[in-house]
C-alpha cells in the first residue's frame, strides 16, 4: 500500500492510465482482426477502403505509446503486401 499522499495519487493515476491503454490496445487488436477478415474474404474493394482507416487507427495507438511505432509500422507493411 502507498504511504504518502503523492504515492496514493500516483496509484490512482496509473490505474486510470492502464485502463486507457487497455482500451487503445483493444482498438488496435480489433482493427488488425477486422483487416484480417477483410483480406480472407477476398473483397478487394472493401479491403482497400478500410486500409486507410486501419493505418490511421494503428498510428494513433502507436503515437500514444500503447504499442511501439515500429510494431505498428511492421503490421501496416505486412498487411499492405497482402493486399
Amino acid at each position: 500500500m502507498p504511504n504518502t499522499k503523492s504515492a496514493i495519487r500516483r496509484v490512482r493515476r496509473v490505474r486510470k492510465q492502464a485502463q486507457v491503454n487497455r482500451i487503445r490496445k483493444s482498438k488496435y487488436k480489433n482493427a488488425v482482426k477486422q483487416m484480417d477478415l477483410l483480406i480472407r474474404s477476398k473483397d478487394k474493394a472493401k479491403t482497400k477502403k478500410y486500409f486507410s482507416k486501419f493505418q490511421s487507427i494503428l498510428m494513433q495507438v502507436a503515437k500514444t505509446g500503447a504499442v511501439s511505432k515500429k510494431t505498428a509500422s511492421r503490421k501496416i507493411s505486412r498487411i499492405s503486401k497482402k493486399i
